[in-house]
């Protein structure tokens, strides 16, 4: 059902407000009038208008000191003024103070109805605006990007440093690790989080697009450039860019990326005319900059430009009491999201991720919960229901502890002993290798072809 604007008129000549209130009424609006400027300030005190049609000149408080408090306590309220033949300039006056629009006495209905039709819809666009750039801060608070551990901490201390200045930054971190994340929690806390965040990942899209897509184009540029294009620098004006896997971006097109950063304008592929930018500039990159910049495949100066402020996300598997947390926010934002019932994760499944090397990061990990909670019919997810490359990654008990094993009387079966500590020591080696024979290896303080024979011996 279809919500009905409300709509406040405020006239003080009674003949006029009754009948613009009848009018509006039979048109399908909820009307309500004040006759004065002070009784229109305590109805909406009370009471949230989409729009209000207003008198210019009222006794006491006029339409422009309504107009002005409107705009400072109710900014997505549109306010319409009612004016003389004669007062047409005051109107004018009134739009550059933030009236919607005015119209003159006397007053032509149809005209009215168009004017409130467009007044209403953009009201409901501002208020939309709001609401989502609320869900926005929301969804992207601090407290939403998990991690207690000592690296996480020094990220939060270096995100809060940065949140309200325009200091560029480069977020560095394995693919997974959260590097968008960290980037949008930046934008939607700090001082530019009313303006838009522009994303772009620099990776995805053909070098021949990328320029266009940047910094968009003029018609007839190219072939194919039919009409004029908007680029990301552009759409992001006054908010933040996020230029993800900058480290992809070719040379040609880096050049000119300095350029911007350096002048803060841009020009359109096929123009030469300058656009002035004010854009904060947030860059990412899972590969080591320092080391392209050293093979010639990335400019030192554009690098330099890029890292004034960088935050390295580390991987998961160097802050590993951080798992659990995670694991446990997956699972309940998870059954929500399914609308089922929440699950519990065992000991041991717990274990398992715990020693699991995760090469995906934090991405992964997500993913793997999602598709286990999918997939089990229990009530709690247990070793079995994991995937069987994280499973292997720790011992067969399910609350494995490895000491040395309780010898009784009656003797126990040494080689066998020795062998199933062999067995756990060594999945748990390659769990947190991530399957990578030689570093499984390292771990354990052995030889490469030690471990295989071991491997092949052991049925692993």
């Amino acid at each position: 059902m279809k919500n009905i604007s409300q709509i406040l008129v405020i006239e003080d000549e009674a003949a006029n407000r009754e009948a613009i209130a009848l009018l509006l009424g039979n048109a399908g609006y909820q009307v309500t009038t004040a006759e004065t400027g002070e009784k229109a300030l305590e109805i909406l005190s009370k009471t949230p208008f989409e729009v209000i049609l207003t008198d210019l000149f009222l006794p006491g408080v006029s339409g422009i000191e309504i107009l002005k408090r409107v705009k400072e306590q109710w900014p997505f309220t549109n306010v319409i003024l009612i004016t003389g033949k004669g007062s047409a300039e005051s109107a004018v006056e009134a739009m550059k103070e933030g009236a919607f629009d005015y119209i003159t006495k006397p007053l032509h209905f149809e005209k009215l109805q168009v004017i409130i039709a467009k007044a209403v819809e953009k009201s409901r666009l501002v208020a939309e605006n709001l609401y989502l750039r609320q869900q926005l801060r929301g969804k992207y608070r601090f407290d939403n990007i998990i991690g207690n551990s000592l690296p996480m901490q020094y990220v939060f201390s270096r995100m809060e440093k940065v949140l309200n200045t325009d200091s560029t930054i480069l977020i560095l971190g394995e693919s997974g690790t959260g590097k968008e994340l960290v980037a949008k929690a930046i934008h939607y806390n700090g001082h530019r989080r009313e303006k838009p965040f522009v994303a772009i990942n620099c990776g995805a899209i053909p070098a021949e697009l990328l320029e266009s897509e940047l910094f968009g184009h003029v018609r007839g540029a190219f072939t194919g450039a039919v009409a004029d294009k908007t680029g990301k620098f552009q759409q992001a004006h006054q908010g933040t860019i996020f230029l993800d896997e900058i480290g992809t971006m070719p040379l040609h097109l880096q050049m000119k990326l300095l350029r911007v950063l350096q002048e803060q304008e841009v020009e359109k592929v096929g123009s030469s005319k300058k656009i002035k930018l004010d854009v904060r500039v947030i860059s990412a990159t899972n590969c080591n900059l320092e080391e392209e910049v050293e093979q010639g495949r990335f400019r030192a100066d554009l690098y330099y430009r890029l890292n004034v402020i960088p935050i390295a996300l580390p991987p998961l598997r160097e802050r590993r009491e951080d798992i659990a947390l995670l694991a446990r926010y997956f699972l309940q934002k998870t059954c929500t999201e399914m609308n089922q019932p929440l699950i519990s994760i065992t000991p041991g499944a717990m274990n398992c991720l715990e020693n699991y090397h995760w090469p995906g990061n934090v991405r992964e990990l997500e993913n793997v919960i999602e598709r286990t909670v999918t997939l089990t019919d229990s009530i709690a997810i247990g070793k079995s229901d994991l995937p069987a490359n994280i499973s292997g990654s720790c011992c067969e008990d399910e609350d494995p502890q490895i000491s040395c094993p309780r010898l009784t009387e009656s003797g126990m079966d040494m080689p066998e002993v020795i062998a199933g500590i062999e067995r756990c020591l060594i999945k748990s080696a390659m769990g947190l290798s991530g399957g990578v024979k030689a570093r499984a290896a390292s771990l354990l303080n052995i030889k490469r072809t030690t471990l295989v024979e071991k491997i092949k011996r052991l049925g692993i």
